[in-house]
């Protein structure tokens, strides 16, 4: 059975391979690369090599991240928070932890207080009172939001000012 199968196989194959069907396809192979010639583009002409001398004397150590920092900005310029005062309550909290939950405002003072909730404490705050972790004052309370000045440090150590606010929670503030 196996000798069958392999004579059979072998069979096919010569039958494949006899005769010259296969003149046309080789006709067509040599025409079709007469007329192709390669293009090759010549390669850029490369400049030589000039070596820099690297004085080290009284250079700039190029691996002190200190080095980095414009003079100016060494300092840690800007306005900077008063750290001798006392803290306040609200101090030790992040701005992402207070809620702002209402508004009460006194006539005798013409003063409005903002009710700022951590937890489950409430507390009453108005303007210059200190808030959150970054040396927030409260510049002005309504009674859709409580707005800040805090102070951070930028990335070269300089102290900035940046406006915050909290809103009212429970209402949606429109401008």
């Amino acid at each position: 059975m196996k000798k069958l199968s392999i004579l059979i196989c072998g069979l096919a194959l010569a039958a494949c391979s006899t005769g010259s069907n296969h003149e046309d396809l080789r006709q067509f192979m040599d025409n079709a690369a007469k007329g192709e010639k390669g293009k090759v583009t010549p390669l850029p002409q490369v400049k030589p090599y000039e070596p820099v001398a690297y004085d080290v004397g009284n250079l700039v150590d190029p691996f002190k991240s200190s080095k980095a920092i414009p003079e100016k900005a060494k300092g840690g310029g800007g306005e900077k928070p008063d750290f001798d005062r006392p803290r306040e309550p609200l101090e030790a909290y992040p701005l992402e932890s207070l809620k702002y939950v209402g508004v009460m405002t006194r006539e005798k003072e013409k003063a409005s207080y903002a009710i700022i909730q951590v937890d489950r404490s409430l507390y009453q705050v108005k303007a210059g009172n200190y808030l959150g972790q970054n040396f927030g004052v409260i510049t002005k309370v309504d009674e859709a939001e409580v707005a800040l000045k805090e102070l951070v440090q930028d990335a070269v150590g300089d102290w900035v000012e940046r406006v915050s606010s909290l809103r009212l929670q429970g209402q949606e503030v429109i401008k």
